[in-house]
């Protein structure tokens, strides 16, 4: 059976169960009128005794009246308020289950959202009853707020989670960075979210944490930069540098044309001219493009006879001679001949 004829049969349901109120209302209404005939025909008084305590006809047959309508109005309002918030459930459950989230955790969305619904509709069919709801409004308000006192942390993860699902910031499969940890997406449950780090380690991060931290997703879109930076010596050219490392760029078969590789100068350190190649490539190739890059730029610097330094300082020494400063370099290396020697041939 399709989705349409099951709804339509459940419409259907609905609408023969009110018929089926009113007709017993209507019959009510018609017995309470009998009564109060064959009363006023048979008695003297418009009045009938009822354990002693004498009861108006009119009055009874007009409250008789005004229930039936109030019972005909709620058994209306229950079962369409029913269907309508089955209908609403299904909806919601279908947009859930496209956004990739859980199906445990959609199911039981979808059973929270019903259950609130029903309660305000029996709510709302007892308030056409007559019965003053005020004492259970009152009730649901103090259990609700107890139950979010004594699980306020769950309960923001939960409505994190919630948020997760409506704004989809990231989804399964996707490459993200929060709070510092950089993994893949596992699982978008309704209180964490689970990912899996390039040394497969599995960490769960709560989704309330996720929401009040910057998090960046690398998989949103389709292309992205990789980076290479690298030092040489100030001796080495800068133009021959750029050529190499443009030209590896070129060639690797992940590294897209547009936009074309480019080289930068980033600093002047203090023992290198730092430089940085910038080439773009699919999301899915950069972490290996960027290690074979790095790689190669490597080798064929080598090949150009262009210097990557080490770190080296030149320590100056205002005032002081540097023959007396070799003076004292020997003289520390006599000394510590001697002590060597004595070592060997001890003096008994």
């Amino acid at each position: 059976m399709s989705q349409s004829s099951t709804e339509n049969a459940e419409l259907a349901n609905a609408t023969l169960a009110v018929a089926d109120a009113a007709e017993t209302a209507k019959e009510v209404a018609a017995d309470a009128a009998k009564i109060t005939k064959d009363t006023l025909e048979h008695g003297a008084n418009d009045t009938l005794q009822f354990l002693g305590i004498p009861i108006d006809i009119n009055t009874l047959t007009h409250m008789l009246i005004d229930l039936s309508g109030r019972l005909v109005l709620a058994l209306l309002i229950f079962f369409v308020g029913k269907w309508i918030g089955k209908r609403m459930v299904r909806i919601a459950k279908h947009v859930m289950a496209k956004s990739r989230l859980d199906n445990t955790a959609a199911n039981f969305l979808g059973n929270l959202l019903y259950g609130l619904m029903l309660v305000a509709v029996v709510l709302a069919s007892l308030n056409k009853l007559g019965v003053n709801t005020n004492s259970f409004v009152a009730m649901l308000g103090a259990a609700g707020v107890a139950i979010g006192v004594s699980l306020k942390d769950q309960l923001s993860n939960l409505a994190a989670g919630v948020l997760i699902v409506i704004f989809r910031p990231f989804g399964r499969g996707d490459v993200v960075e929060v709070g510092g940890k950089l993994g893949t997406v596992l699982d978008i449950s309704l209180v964490n979210t689970r990912i899996r780090t390039a040394n497969n380690h599995e960490i769960i991060i709560p989704n309330g944490d996720i929401m009040t931290t910057a998090s960046i997703n690398y998989s949103s879109l389709p292309t992205r930069r990789v980076d290479v930076e690298v030092g040489i010596g100030y001796s080495s050219d800068i133009r021959a540098a750029r050529e190499v490392m443009v030209a590896l760029a070129k060639a690797h078969p992940n590294v897209l044309d547009d936009p074309e590789p480019s080289v930068i100068v980033t600093a002047l350190a203090d023992s290198s001219v730092d430089l940085m190649l910038r080439a773009w490539t699919n999301n899915d190739d950069w972490f290996m493009t960027h290690a074979e890059l790095l790689e190669q730029v490597k080798y064929a610097f080598d090949e150009a006879g262009i210097d990557i330094p080490f770190p080296n300082r030149t320590v100056q020494i205002d005032g002081f001679e540097m023959d007396k400063l070799n003076a004292l370099f020997e003289s520390q290396a006599e000394h510590a001949r001697l002590i060597k020697t004595s070592k060997q041939d001890p003096i008994n």
